[in-house]
């Protein structure tokens, strides 16, 4: 059931995201595809998967002003939205699961205008 529901929250995330363009060094389609292995420990957990960190270190290499900063920031927080039952406690442990830092956090209500 699980695994039912995390794949159709990655078709709702793709779907929504995959042509929506930032204005950043990365698209919001891109940036779904480096962070989609990191939805299934989102929603319920356990041990993070090795292309999940793989994609936050891709991210985090690539944005490398507060204009890419703002944009992942606004891309990711949007489109988890959009998918039920995430944790956004977990969301917010991964930075450090994946031994790397974040300059801002994820929560529904993150101002990412307000990210630097």
């Amino acid at each position: 059931m699980a695994s039912k529901m995390a794949y159709t929250a990655v078709l709702l995330l793709a779907m929504l995201v995959v042509s929506a363009r930032v204005h950043a060094s990365l698209t919001c389609g891109e940036i779904t595809k480096l962070l989609t292995p990191c939805i299934s420990y989102a929603m319920v957990g356990g041990a993070v998967p090795p292309d999940c960190c793989k994609g936050i270190y891709a991210l985090n290499a690539a944005s490398n002003t507060t204009e890419d900063h703002r944009a992942a920031c606004s891309c990711i927080k949007d489109g988890l939205s959009k998918i039920p039952g995430i944790n956004y406690h977990l969301v917010a442990t991964l930075p450090q699961a994946c031994n790397t830092t974040c300059s801002y956090t994820i929560t529904p209500t993150v101002d990412c205008s307000k990210v630097n």
